[in-house]
Order: C-alpha cells, then sequence, then structure tokens
C-alpha cells in the first residue's frame, strides 16, 4: 500500500470516527413521560369532577375519569377527587362536542363521523394560586363508522358506535392534557 493511500484511509477512519461520535452525543431529547415541569412541591393534585357545558350527558364525568386514571398510570402524584387539602388544583369545563358527518355513501347517508371535543383546563397551585398550567380551548377530534345496520336511520347503531367514539376520544384527550401538564408542551 503506498504513503497516499495510507493517509487517506487514515483520513477517512478519522473522519468516520468524527462522524460517529458525533451520532453517540446526546441530542437534548429525552422520553416522554420521564420527568415533570412542576414544582417539587406538588405531591397531590386535586380532580374535582369538571363542569359540562354541552347537551351530552355525563361527558365532564367520563373526561375527569380518564384525566383522573392518566395522571395515577404516571405514578408521580396522589391524585383526589376533592379540591381541598392539595397541593395543586385541577379543573376544566367541557365547552363544546360536536358529531359531524366526515364522508358520506353513495346514497347520501353518513358512512363515517368526527366527534370533537372542546374543553377548558387549569391547572393551579393552591399554595401559591399561580396557575401552572392552562388552556383555555383545548380541543380534540376522533373519527368512527357509522354502523351497518338494516336501517340506515336505526338510533341504537348510531349512539353505539358514537359511545365507542366517546371513550376513544376521552381516553386521548385525557393523555394529552397529562402530558402537556407534565411535559410542559
Amino acid at each position: 500500500m503506498s504513503l497516499c493511500s495510507e493517509r487517506s484511509l487514515r483520513r477517512r477512519v478519522a473522519a468516520l470516527a468524527v462522524v460517529v461520535a458525533m451520532a453517540c452525543t446526546s441530542c437534548g431529547y429525552a422520553l416522554a413521560g420521564r420527568g415533570s415541569f412542576l414544582p417539587v412541591s406538588i405531591r397531590t393534585i386535586g380532580i374535582p369532577t369538571f363542569t359540562n357545558s354541552t347537551a351530552y350527558f355525563e361527558i365532564a364525568q367520563i373526561l375527569t375519569e380518564k384525566v383522573r386514571t392518566e395522571f395515577i398510570g404516571r405514578g408521580h402524584y396522589q391524585i383526589l377527587p376533592e379540591g381541598t387539602g392539595v397541593d395543586a388544583l385541577l379543573t376544566g369545563q367541557v365547552t363544546g362536542i360536536s358529531v359531524a358527518p366526515a364522508s358520506f355513501t353513495q346514497q347520501q347517508q353518513a358512512s363515517r363521523y368526527i366527534i370533537t371535543i372542546t374543553a377548558s383546563i387549569e391547572l393551579r397551585d393552591t399554595k401559591t394560586d399561580a396557575v401552572l398550567w392552562n388552556n383555555p380551548s383545548m380541543s380534540f377530534q376522533e373519527e368512527y363508522d357509522a354502523a351497518s345496520t338494516v336501517s340506515p336511520t336505526d338510533p341504537a347503531a348510531f349512539f353505539g358506535q358514537e359511545s365507542n367514539a366517546v371513550q376513544r376520544v376521552t381516553t386521548e384527550f385525557a393523555r394529552a392534557v397529562v402530558n402537556a401538564i407534565l411535559e410542559a408542551f
């Protein structure tokens, strides 16, 4: 092997080593859900039942329970259903829920729907009365297929699918709320 070839090979190896070293250094990202930006004084969070400004019965109870469950699943905080004797208070008001057709069959009957939930959510430090996090118009959507039944106007089929969609959208909504609070997005 010639002297020029050896030097060229060494340069390539050195360049490759630099590239590998740069790729191995930390880029600043971390796994989601590992930490929290909340003050260390926050150990207990009260999550009373959200209020409901919609005509959809029990949506606030369903959403509140999903948010509590999501916080409990993270395991860092004690979650209570009341707003007294806690370090922080998470309140919410479900301000809107809508169901709209997303696509239609050739007979112009809805074949897919979009359900949208909108809420105002706030986390407040009860000791300092400071707002730690809030979103006055948090919104989440879920699409679902209309049930195929003998009669396209069968209300049981529509509401059965809607109930499943509400369960899915409230689960994802709760996950988004908790992620936003704990990861400071």
